[in-house]
């Protein structure tokens, strides 16, 4: 028996243990002369010659990767070796102890377990040979342990947090449970630490081999921990977010979400939710059979999951595919549900993922009326503290009124008349804009229009405002609906300041309001005859302002100078007629 046969490898340190490097050398020259009887041997087997030429390939890249390790200046640091190399003895052995048995000039044992003991035995050299390649490729050798693994701070040099990472990443690829849990634990407190990182760990680890750690066959506490870097790698940046994507995470995290534990779902629904906030990622959803898995989890999971899931359907719901694998799912109930039940951000998320399969068409305007959706969404306004939440509601609500049916129930609510004008006078401008524009497009009754007359001081302000686009027109126009009413006009011209503002828009010189809506107005103050009214808008200047537009034959000027000139005309007839 040649004395290689009979050397033992030590057993694999654990992570926390050191072999000095001494013992690091010795462990490489064993390896060192195993190896090169090995390659002698293999050229002489008689037996299974092709395998042996195989192994004799294998055999000379390991000798290559030897060589590239011993010539690295600080490859006797590296703890990964400290394991890698008892195995790789092991193997080698293994190896030398069958070529001894394939150079006999007649092969007597069992041909079969021969094959596959030469089998076993490749398959571990090739193992082992990723492996250096691997921790060769990540140059964690040719850097000094001592210095830089230390975890980086905020302030770290680039290179230095990039050979961290890369160090991270090679542990996690090489190195057993416990080197696994521990790279784990320093990458999470990276990403924790230094949002910035995301972006330096997406360049310089392997993303990938992370994404393969949420498969469910791996150990749970390893699985825990590379849900959660994904979910923050997922989450902090759009480059990190990209790549996570591109890696193909999205699939696994949605399996996740569908059958992994309560904690596991919570951190995957943060993940898919960011991942589709790209709309270039979202069609991917359809194509992993995802839209039942968020609806599911918007339906039954957990606070945090319902929050987080409902985001991602709000993401994907402007993809029209999606939009009918929605419909067909069920997600409308789930939605009206969250409104009510869902934590505030959820309910946030709900009503804008409402909102947009609203504003999509006649559809979703029947799928929402017959699950009762209108009254449960005229109620959700009176109650909603996030101002957020009521403009999505209040569109979807805008959406709906397109249906007669629809916009007969709004107009004959007082409740809800009432609360778009408290919307008009003390909500922001986008919360102004829809309520104005849904007040005017409605049929409400005179008395309802007496019972909000006290909104029309700010619809008057509101057509000073330039932004949002639309706003100006939008509180004109529910102005002029609520003009019609005489005791409003009447209302309306004893307010000083709503008639100096319709004057000083008047004013040719103000560029920042379009002619036609100030003079809409002023034609229906007008309109009715009231010489108070006339009296009123004269004192205030409306009348050199009209007789500049008219002359400039601005549209309507005209008619309105006539109106306010009404009673003066009619002074000059009488005393004509006198005469």
């Amino acid at each position: 028996m040649h004395p290689f046969e009979q050397l033992q490898p030590p057993p694999p340190p654990l992570p926390s243990e050191q072999l000095e490097p001494q013992a690091l050398q010795t462990l490489l020259d064993l390896i060192t002369g195993v190896l090169s009887l090995l390659l002698l041997s293999s050229l002489t087997v008689r037996s299974f010659v092709g395998r042996w030429q195989v192994v004799q390939s294998k055999l000379c890249s390991l000798q290559c990767s030897l060589s590239s390790i011993s010539e690295s200046p600080h490859w006797n640091e590296n703890s990964l070796l400290h394991t890698l190399f008892p195995s790789l003895l092991s193997t080698l052995q293994r190896l030398k102890a069958l070529s001894d048995q394939c150079t006999l000039s007649s092969f007597t044992g069992g041909k079969l377990l021969m094959q596959s003991d030469l089998d076993m035995a490749s398959s571990s050299l090739s193992n082992h040979l990723h492996d250096l390649d691997l921790l060769l490729r990540s140059g964690v050798l040719h850097q000094s342990n001592a210095i830089v693994l230390s975890h980086p701070g905020p302030d770290s040099d680039k290179d230095d947090l990039g050979f961290f990472i890369r160090d991270l990443f090679t542990r996690l690829q090489i190195g057993g449970i416990e080197f696994k849990k521990k790279a784990l634990e320093s990458l999470l407190q990276l990403l924790t630490d230094d949002e910035k990182s995301t972006v330096v760990v997406a360049k310089e680890g392997n993303v990938g081999y992370l994404i393969t750690l949420l498969d469910v066959s791996n150990q749970p506490l390893i699985r825990e921990k590379a849900v959660l870097a994904v979910s923050l790698l997922a989450s902090s940046s759009e480059d990190s977010r990209r790549i996570v994507f591109e890696e193909g995470g999205l699939g696994p995290l949605l399996r996740i979400l569908e059958t992994g534990s309560v904690p596991l779902k919570e951190k995957a629904a943060i993940a898919v939710e960011a991942i589709t906030a790209d709309p270039e990622n979202s069609w991917a959803i359809s194509a992993y059979g995802g839209v039942w898995v968020l609806i599911e989890a918007s339906r039954s999971g957990s606070q945090q999951t319902q929050t987080h899931a409902v985001g991602a359907l709000r993401n994907v719901a402007s993809v029209e595919d999606i939009r009918m694998a929605l419909s067909e799912e069920g997600v409308i109930p789930v939605l009206l549900q969250l409104l009510v039940s869902g934590t505030t951000a959820a309910q946030e998320k709900a009503a804008n993922c409402l909102s947009i399969l609203a504003s999509s068409g006649e559809y979703f305007h029947a799928l929402i009326i017959q699950e009762k959706g209108l009254p449960r969404l005229m109620h959700l306004i009176q109650d909603l503290s996030s101002s957020d939440t009521i403009e999505h509601v209040l569109r979807t609500i805008s959406s709906l009124s397109v249906a007669d049916s629809v916009s007969r129930v709004l107009s004959s609510s007082t409740a809800f008349i009432i609360q778009l004008s408290e919307f008009i006078k003390h909500g922001n401008m986008i919360l102004q804009q829809i309520s104005a524009s849904l007040l005017s497009k409605l049929s409400v009754s005179d008395g309802n229009k007496r019972a909000i007359s006290s909104c029309m001081g700010s619809l008057v302000k509101l057509m000073e405002s330039p932004k949002p686009v639309g706003l100006q027109e939008a509180a004109a126009q529910a102005i002029v609906s609520l003009l019609t009413v005489r005791s409003n006009r009447k209302e309306l011209v004893r307010d000083e300041k709503s008639v100096m503002r319709l004057v000083q828009m008047l004013d040719p010189k103000n560029a920042a309001v379009s002619k036609k809506l100030p003079l809409m107005v002023v034609t229906t103050v007008l309109g009715g005859g009231s010489d108070g009214c006339r009296k009123r808008l004269a004192a205030a200047g409306a009348n050199k302002h009209l007789q500049s537009l008219a002359e400039m034959e601005v549209a309507g000027a005209k008619k309105a100078l006539q109106r306010l000139a009404g009673n003066r005309l009619k002074s000059i007839f009488s005393r004509t007629w006198r005469e």
